[in-house]
């Protein structure tokens, strides 16, 4: 197995402009500085991105999340790709915290895109020769690329709330939909505790009463597990629907906080105890409020591309004897 010190290339970690404070964290965890690189914005909406150092025959890694503003922050990834490309660089990864796009995955009604599938097309088009990415909203997505991808979680260091702040007793795991029960089985196994679904069949109020609970909920504290929270209507309503069927405390954690529309309203309003969510995505100051646990995924990204970069197994990542030591 070659060693970093047999890999003569040199390591180049770029961040562009969707979270630069998680980039930091990733380049710390991997033990290099982020290189240099000049974005653009002209004022029609133009992108110019300009490599400020020499990348010829290096292993570059590209940090983005696409993210709000999504079609902006793509396109900054796109440009960037064509200019490493375009610079020589021996090998081009992108490290996507969050996969925009990603719930389009299918198509649902005739004549819709895959644009999930078109995102892939698109970088792999660019020349991208790695993929890595965090909680994808579906698994399959990894069959959309025909080059390798490193599928990181994030439920061990969400499970690693719970049993650092000594909240793994009396629990239950709850799926907000039938949907996510995969999620929320990863997440109970972790945490040693049974499972419960939310039986949604309707978006409206009649979802909150206690029966719309398929398995036991009264008298424990549960935790509302999804990989996204977007509008939080669905999050909200759930934790409603826990309160009427007799929980107790009552938690939500996710991987992206989107957190689009009148999300932060929805939690606030709820009974929601604490919203446990990842710095997948940068949250703007006006939409942090007192419930938010933030919980970095810098240094698992990081230790990633430590792996990938000295040709490990990124696998060892998710054994369950090395959770411990992602958690810390």
């Amino acid at each position: 197995m070659a060693s970093e010190e047999q890999n003569k290339r040199p390591l180049k970690l770029f961040a562009l402009s969707s979270n630069r404070p998680l980039a930091e964290k990733i380049a710390a965890s991997a033990g290099v500085e982020l290189s240099q690189a000049s974005v653009k914005h002209f004022s029609d909406g133009e992108i110019a991105i300009t490599i400020t150092e020499s990348i010829r025959g290096a292993e570059v890694y590209i940090i983005q999340s696409v993210s709000d503003p999504v079609n902006t922050n793509l396109m900054e990834l796109l440009i960037m790709v064509d200019a490493a490309r375009r610079a020589s660089a021996h090998a081009i990864t992108v490290v996507i915290p969050y996969y925009g796009y990603s719930r389009a995955d299918r198509k649902a009604r005739s004549r819709e895109p895959i644009t999930a599938k078109l995102i892939a097309s698109l970088l792999e088009d660019d020349g991208v020769t790695r993929v890595v990415t965090l909680d994808l909203h579906a698994a399959q997505l990894q069959g959309f690329f025909d080059i390798p991808m490193d599928h990181l979680e994030a439920a061990p260091l969400l499970a690693g709330y719970f049993i650092d702040h000594n909240l793994a007793d009396n629990l239950v795991v709850v799926s907000p939909d039938h949907a996510g029960v995969s999620r929320a089985r990863r997440m109970a196994e972790l945490l040693k505790a049974p499972i419960a679904i939310i039986d949604n069949r309707t978006p409206d109020e009649s979802t909150t009463s206690g029966d719309a609970v398929i398995g036991s909920v009264k008298g424990m504290n549960a935790i509302l597990v999804d990989d996204i929270i977007d509008t939080a209507e669905r999050i909200s309503i759930s934790a409603q629907t826990l309160k009427n069927a007799g929980a107790n405390d009552i938690y939500a954690a996710a991987t992206h906080p989107v957190f689009s529309q009148n999300a932060v309203k929805h939690m606030v309003d709820s009974p929601l105890k604490k919203v446990i969510v990842t710095d997948s995505i940068q949250i703007p100051e006006e939409k942090q409020f007192d419930k938010i646990e933030l919980i970095s995924v810098g240094d698992l990204m990081g230790r990633a591309i430590r792996r990938i970069y000295s040709k490990r197994s990124v696998g060892k990542l998710f054994r369950k004897e090395e959770q411990e030591n992602i958690e810390k």
